[in-house]
């Protein structure tokens, strides 16, 4: 067997996922599916520079800014400005592929950059005093992680057995391709199509990938919303919003030079010295993303520098910092989403979909009925809870933009904004990767 390592590839996706590897018609591999390629070839590819790109991103989160203003159940149902905006924007695209056969390219080099700001922004929200009551929150969710990788690979396994499929299929379309998102079915498709004659393993990875980030940013904050109402919640904090504002404050935003340079210079010196002890780490042999890395070194520098230099002007609970955080993520995510290539979903049909639908209402229940439970049935963990589904459906990103939606309606919860994040961002890569492992042994024997 193909021996794949132990790496955390959790991720978003790139904008050249492979595609086309396989056109056996009408079945393949046990799948009662079309295919798993475009349903035809680009006539033209429009490839747009970087800064291209960026301005692009900057229209579609203006644009979803603007649809959750004024269609009045986006707001209500706190789904993501970022995630309304990128997916109407990839809806856009895809119908431009299908109708005229021209696919547009996108250079997402910055993209990457946002991310580790973004992080950096979360580690220096991040006091002692969070972290502490965080603690037992933070080991009980990393347990319910664990938990649900299991039970996402036993319900796509079972599944694709029922309907006569690739037993492997079920791992494409379970923790693989949704806890693990787009980077965790790339790097482990190589292995599954050697190790059980799947061919096209990267394009069922793939699709499933693309469905639970569009899932997970759709459903998580309507979720949140249903946890908070049915059980007549509110925030158990005055603070001030990890990322972005209340939608009541935003009209009432005052800002000034020096602290968003304060800011600034802050979050470039926490996320140099991330990159380096990113550097560090992998000397040591651990593979990390650069964002992991970057969210420590915040952790650390916030919990220590104010305590050493207390005079010294410091960014943690201030404006400029949630006014960076909310924008490196929103155009982070939109990037992301406007990039996504949709058309491959017209092909997701037959025990795929199947698999998919099974376990978003699997994943949905879960949470809604059990962990929500489990981590207290407070107002934290009704916000943990709906950004949960963010992650084990689609991505980290994807967790934090659905948890800034419910706060900006509902009020603060700082805890959610580190325990969530460093779930979804270190623990539950480890253990997808040994989880997968296991499953793939055990099924070889």
């Amino acid at each position: 067997m193909e021996k794949t390592p132990i790496v955390a590839t959790r991720g978003l996706p790139a904008n050249d996922l492979p595609t086309g590897a396989c056109n056996c018609g009408t079945s393949c591999a046990g799948l009662n599916l079309r295919r798993f390629a475009p349903a035809r070839l680009p006539a033209s590819i429009v490839e747009l520079t970087q800064r291209e790109t960026f301005i692009l991103a900057i229209l579609v989160l203006f644009l979803g800014r603007w649809l959750n203003r004024h269609v009045a159940p986006l707001r209500e149902w706190n789904i993501p400005e970022p995630v309304t905006g990128g997916v109407v924007a990839s809806m856009a695209f895809g119908a431009l592929y299908l109708v005229a056969g021209t696919q547009v390219s996108f250079t997402l080099d910055w993209r990457d950059g946002l991310l580790i700001v973004f992080f950096t922004t979360i580690g220096l929200s991040a006091n002692v005093r969070m972290l502490a009551s965080g603690g037992a929150m933070l080991a009980t969710l990393t347990l319910i992680a664990v938990a649900i990788l299991w039970v996402q690979n036993g319900v796509g396994i079972a599944i694709a057995n029922l309907l006569g499929a690739n037993p492997a299929t079920g791992l494409l379309a379970g923790s693989l391709g949704l806890s693990g998102g787009h980077g965790t079915a790339i790097a482990w498709a190589p292995t599954l199509k050697s190790t059980f004659d799947l061919p096209n393993a990267m394009e069922i990875g793939t699709a499933a990938a693309t469905f639970g980030l569009v899932i997970g940013g759709v459903l998580g904050g309507p979720l949140g919303r249903f946890l908070i109402r049915r059980h007549q919640l509110h925030p158990q904090t005055a603070e001030r919003t990890s990322v972005g504002f209340e939608y009541a404050e935003e009209a009432k935003l005052k800002l000034d030079v020096d602290g968003m340079l304060q800011t600034l210079l802050v979050i470039a010196i926490a996320a140099g010295i991330g990159t380096e002890l990113n550097a560090l780490v992998a000397r040591w042999g651990l593979k990390l993303p650069d964002f992991v890395t970057a969210l420590i070194a915040g952790i650390v520098l916030t919990n220590v520098v104010p305590r050493l230099f207390p005079r010294l002007p410091w960014p943690t609970g201030t404006p400029p910092l949630a006014l960076v955080a909310d924008l490196a993520l929103g155009l982070f995510l939109a990037m992301s989403l406007m990039s996504l290539q949709l058309w491959t979903l017209l092909d997701v049909a037959g025990p795929l979909f199947a698999i998919l639908v099974v376990q978003t209402a699997v994943c949905w229940g879960l949470l809604t009925w059990v962990v929500f439970r489990v981590l207290g049935s407070t107002y934290d963990a009704a916000v943990s809870t709906s950004g949960y589904f963010g992650l084990a459906m689609g991505a980290t990103p994807t967790a934090v933009a659905v948890m800034t939606a419910i706060t900006k309606a509902h009020g603060a919860s700082p805890r959610s904004f580190i325990v969530v994040p460093l779930v979804g961002a270190f623990f539950v890569d480890i253990a997808n990767a040994i989880t997968i492992q296991t499953i793939i042994r055990l099924m070889g024997h």
